[in-house]
């Protein structure tokens, strides 16, 4: 038996008990001081904005995770058509302060098929490509897709881990059996993983301030440009996923484009799926990923080191910018370092969006043992998820069990009943 205890101002504090070889909460208290006095509401261009965030020492402390809700002192969203208007505001709040503003303006986006082959196994069509996009096509970024035998159109997994080698034969025959294309591109193509912006699409747009997490994610945006002009491709299907700094990338995707019908991270943890307030021993902080990854993020991020209380929202909300389209995220009880307990922490309060919208059902989850890696269970719980949504199959499984039953809630407020 291993007692810790941790005490992180602003966030959580509570005893830690653990004889598994997994995380489990023997006794929890949370503390929280403080209420939500403004949530703040920016526009949508990039260049007016930047004014209108004030600076950390001008914001409140919030000791909970923020309401999504609030959209003044005292005043609470209450009817479903206005969810549309409050999304964008929390768009740009987190866009302003955490992952640096996109650019809106796109160029097109051209194929180049450099090679072609056959999966013996599964029969599968396997092509490459080298994408040219960015203003005058600049950026060149691998893409292979892997494509099911038969008439589509089919659904499409993208995901942006080519950088890592190619996903597992074993993952591909079952993607492929499933009837799904898998498309894998090297998102370090469009941005680089290091402090370096000479290099990739940040040269083409100058003036803004974006990171690599929301660089990556506009190279899933203009994959989806690409993919959506074929005719093996149903568009109304399009799945984007990605495993740790990957899987923030994916999230991230999936919160801005809408096209998007399946935001699915994988071990996203901080700067992704998990909470900035709620950390338990052995978890990224804002602190150490900002620390470690300035560069993924807006520069104006680091002002919030040792001030989370005051960032004036949490990873739920971001979660919450997928909504009412389909979220489903996959993690290890065993990998610590990206906050599982936080992680469902953050599911759970960003299903009280999914309900005021009156879609619980297009939120889900799943947890397994193991380390951190986007596995053959992973992608397995993945498919099972889009063969509900996507295509209407009835689930094995349920896709709301929560792996950490007993945590002690992050917020005191629920989504709004009069909801319509």
């Amino acid at each position: 038996m291993v007692l810790i205890r941790t005490e992180l101002p602003g966030r959580v504090e509570f005893d830690y008990s653990s004889p598994m070889p997994h995380p489990t909460l023997s006794t929890c208290t949370v503390v929280f001081v403080g209420i939500i006095v403004a949530v703040l509401a920016l526009g949508a261009r990039a260049e007016s904005d930047e004014k209108a965030l004030p600076p950390v020492e001008k914001l409140p402390a919030i000791n909970q995770l923020p309401d999504p809700f609030e959209i003044g002192p005292k005043t609470r969203l209450q009817t479903r058509e206005h969810w549309a208007a409050r999304r964008a505001e929390l768009r740009d709040l987190i866009l302003g302060y955490e992952y640096g503003r996109i650019p809106t303006e796109t160029s097109p986006v051209s194929a180049q098929e450099t090679g072609s082959d056959q999966d013996a196994a599964t029969g599968a069509a396997v092509h490459q490509f080298t994408l040219k996009m960015g203003p005058g096509g600049k950026v060149s970024v691998p893409l292979v897709l892997t494509i099911p035998a038969g008439k589509g159109p089919f659904p499409i997994i993208i995901k942006g881990d080519l950088c890592w080698g190619r996903v597992k034969p074993l993952i591909v025959a079952d993607v492929v059996k499933r009837g799904y294309i898998l498309a894998e591109f090297d998102r370090t193509a469009v941005a680089p993983d290091k402090n370096d912006r000479s290099q990739g699409v940040y040269p083409l747009y100058p003036g803004y301030d974006w990171g690599a997490l929301a660089a990556w994610a506009w190279g899933f945006s203009r994959v989806i440009d690409y993919v959506s002009t074929r005719d093996d491709v149903d568009r109304a299907k399009i799945i984007v996923t990605g495993h740790s700094r990957g899987g923030k990338a994916a999230l991230l995707a999936g919160a801005l484009d809408e096209r998007v019908a399946l935001t699915v991270p994988n071990g996203s943890g901080a700067g992704g799926g998990g909470c900035f307030r709620v950390q338990y021993p052995l978890t990224e902080t804002l602190q150490a990923i900002d620390t470690r990854f300035p560069y993924w993020f807006a520069p104006q991020f680091a002002q919030f080191i040792g001030h989370v209380d005051q960032l004036p929202f949490d990873q739920h909300e971001l979660r919450a910018l997928v909504a009412p389209r389909a979220l489903f995220s996959t993690d290890s009880v065993d990998d610590l370092w990206a906050n599982p307990m936080g992680t469902q922490i953050s599911f759970e309060a960003s299903r009280e969006v999914y309900q005021f919208l009156g879609v619980p059902e297009k939120i889900g989850l799943h947890y397994r043992h193991g380390k951190h890696e986007q596995n053959e269970e992973d992608f397995a719980a993945l498919l099972d998820f889009a063969d509900w949504q996507l295509m209407g199959k009835e689930p094995a499984q349920k896709f709301d069990a929560l792996p950490y039953p007993n945590l002690p809630p992050a917020y005191k407020w629920a989504a709004p009943q009069s909801a319509k």
